[in-house]
């Protein structure tokens, strides 16, 4: 027998993802056209954009075409929403509300391993203009390198700015036991002193936006070139790929003296140098300074540092070319928060999926393959009930 809007044989069976969910506002007003359940529309969608679902047409079109395999998990009381019901609702759910829940979704997987590695950092939605310091839809992103997981987002408002949005962020999360890196943007007072209030420890670049406390450290490693860097700890490694060679070379002095007051529990500064050939010849060679709370060796802390660019390789570099998020219009209301956040979840879900082939192959293959749909959404426990 077919299966009619409205009608179901049996009753739905259980689906993780619809515990991620099980406390988040709904946004609409009760009324009589409120047709379907916010789960129902919130599980449709993640699973067309894991499946490749690039908008709310073909998040509209992928629930239609896959309606029985939904009505497995789903009531669907009346049916599959329509496009305009998409983006309606995630035009008004609240972002931070939403991207909560994920994050708290799969920082219950990083419990298993331990939560060591936290990167923040933000990127631009370049075809979806909104009001902010880049002029476009930003995203600030927590990112756990060794767990490859998204732990939160906030985007920054109207008017706002990255440095003002990664605090909200940083809220959101339990740091107890992280390393927090992030890059010259979240070298902030307030930002340092939040990471350890909250029971973290921080690795943060040091740029011309410091310029008294850039030009401390600077004096740091001068003293210390004057004695020959007696006591420093140093670290080298080469790394090579497409082309390239990287000679990298790490010098650490521990409780530094002479940097300015405010920068609290600072244990060690950092001075990273890096030289490159590209094709066998010279290219120009970079020098950072970064401070730290830890006081680790610098074979350790240039990891916590060379693994910060996970973030940009693990999760940036994929959103763009896998899920094309530079060319995304998509403005109303909250809708574009929400729908990065989705992407954000299924990178994350598709690098945990445990099979071979890019997450464009993965993609497709979700969308072809039901019960791999299913092993991916599978590959993060359950939240736990409160």
């Amino acid at each position: 027998m077919g299966l009619h809007r409205g009608y179901q044989e049996d009753p739905p069976m259980p689906l993780p993802l619809t515990a991620v969910f099980a406390d988040l506002p709904d946004p609409r007003i009760e009324t009589a056209n409120k047709l379907h359940t916010l789960t129902d529309i919130l599980v449709i969608a993640t699973c067309a954009v894991i499946a490749g679902a690039d908008g709310w047409e073909q998040v509209a079109e992928y629930g239609r075409s896959k309606e029985a395999f939904f009505r497995r998990f789903l009531g669907l009381p009346n049916g599959v929403p329509s496009h305009d019901t998409f983006e309606r609702v995630f035009a008004k759910l609240d972002p931070d509300a939403f991207a909560d829940r994920f994050g708290r979704w799969m920082a219950q997987a990083c419990e298993v391993t331990g939560l060591v590695h936290v990167a923040i950092d933000g990127k631009s939605a370049r075809r979806s203009p909104k009001g902010t310091f880049s002029g476009c839809l930003h995203l600030v992103s927590a990112w756990a390198v060794e767990n490859r997981l998204i732990l939160g987002q906030r985007s920054v408002p109207e008017g706002g700015h990255e440095i003002t949005t990664v605090p909200d962020l940083l809220g959101a999360l339990d740091l107890a036991g992280a390393v927090v890196t992030l890059d010259a943007a979240g070298c902030q007072k307030a930002i340092v002193e939040q990471i350890r209030e909250r029971g973290g420890d921080y690795v943060v670049c040091v740029k011309g936006n410091q310029t008294g406390l850039r030009d401390a450290v600077a004096g740091v490693f001068e003293r210390a070139g004057d004695a020959e860097f007696a006591g420093c700890d140093m670290a080298a490694d080469v790394g090579e790929g497409h082309g390239r060679e990287e000679e990298r070379y790490v010098t650490v002095v521990h409780d530094p003296d002479g940097l300015p007051d405010g920068w609290k529990d600072v244990g060690a500064v950092a001075l990273v140098c890096r030289e490159r050939r590209v094709g066998g010849k010279p290219n120009e060679g970079t020098a950072r300074y970064y401070i730290t709370s830890l006081r680790v060796s610098a074979t350790e802390l240039a990891g916590y540092i060379r693994n910060h660019w996970g973030i940009e390789n693990g999760l940036h570099w994929v959103l763009d070319v896998s899920f094309r998020e530079d060319d995304s219009r998509t403005r109303a209301g909250h809708a574009g928060a929400n729908l990065a956040m989705l992407r954000r979840v299924a990178v994350s879900l598709l690098k945990h999926a445990g099979t071979k082939g890019s997450i464009q192959t993965r993609r497709m293959k979700a969308a072809w393959d039901d019960e791999f749909l299913l092993t991916v959404l599978q590959g993060i426990p359950a939240v736990h009930s409160a």
